[in-house]
């Protein structure tokens, strides 16, 4: 493999590692065979100050040609920036992963009296008599972090709300949450683990970050699916329709959209295929 320097979304240069784009294709279920031949593709193409992005994009472009349903997997950091450019889709998102992981009474966008003032909290649910309050920070760019002002803030809301539960003798949120698509800055961690308020990222926190939980859970956006255009993804993002299995036995979505023939065909094996990966 090609020894280059190659650039990171925020702009930093790193060596290329062969290992991280094994380990990336291994985790969207690439089989070792469609794995090897897009490692040997792009180590043709490889050179010094190519940015991640370009090598994402052509890893993908390879993979989508022998094995789609597992390139709609490997593109899932970007099919959940393309939730936007509103947050609701990526709250309904969030708010179905939890649901899968056992919690209940999910609301969306539920109004709380604090002690100042009235707050938005983007998700609450409960599980095992704790109700956790979620505050989602959606992104639609790579690189972009949750910093320690954004923590502050957030905290500070739930702090608030807390006070007013006081006055009335009552608990609605036990946990306070900060969810992000992309990644949090080391002092908003560093803040996070001090106050106690459980952040929640790509990544992070190792093996519980949103990552893993689209993996554990099998929830998929539609918006990984590459045999929909982006205009046909909002028209089905309009319609209140999110995940790809509200498409797995579901050709009357697709045909209020205008869809037919060979090209709802496509769309439906790539969307069965998914749910399956």
């Amino acid at each position: 493999m090609k020894q280059v320097t190659i650039i990171k979304q925020d702009g930093t240069k790193e060596a290329f590692d062969v290992e991280k784009l094994r380990g990336s294709l291994r985790r969207s279920g690439a089989s070792d065979k469609a794995i090897e031949e897009v490692i040997e593709k792009i180590d043709k193409e490889l050179k010094d100050g190519m940015t991640t992005s370009t090598i994402y994009k052509h890893a993908f472009k390879h993979l989508e040609y022998v094995e789609r349903p597992v390139a709609a997997k490997y593109s899932m950091k970007r099919a959940i920036l393309a939730l936007g450019p509103s947050g609701y889709p990526f709250e309904s998102f969030i708010g179905e992963i939890l649901k899968a992981k056992g919690y209940k009474n999910i609301k969306i966008g539920t109004m709380i009296q604090g002690a100042c003032v009235e707050h938005e909290v983007d998700i609450l649910a409960e599980k095992e008599g704790k109700q956790i309050g979620a505050e989602i920070k959606f992104h639609n760019k790579l690189g972009i972090a949750s910093d320690l002002k954004v923590a502050l803030y957030v905290h500070s809301r739930f702090e608030d709300i807390r006070e007013g539960e006081k006055k009335r003798k009552e608990e609605l949120i036990s946990e306070d949450w900060l969810i992000t698509n992309t990644r949090f800055s080391k002092n908003a961690i560093k803040y996070s683990k001090c106050v106690g308020m459980k952040l929640i990222s790509w990544n992070y926190p190792k093996g519980e970050g949103l990552q893993d939980m689209i993996d554990e859970t099998g929830i998929h956006p539609i918006t990984a699916l590459t045999t929909l255009t982006s205009e046909e993804k909002v028209k089905l993002m309009e319609k209140k329709i999110v995940l790809c299995r509200n498409l797995e036995n579901n050709q009357e979505a697709l045909k209020s959209i205008g869809l037919k023939g060979q090209k709802l065909e496509d769309i439906m094996k790539e969307t069965q295929g998914l749910c399956k990966v």
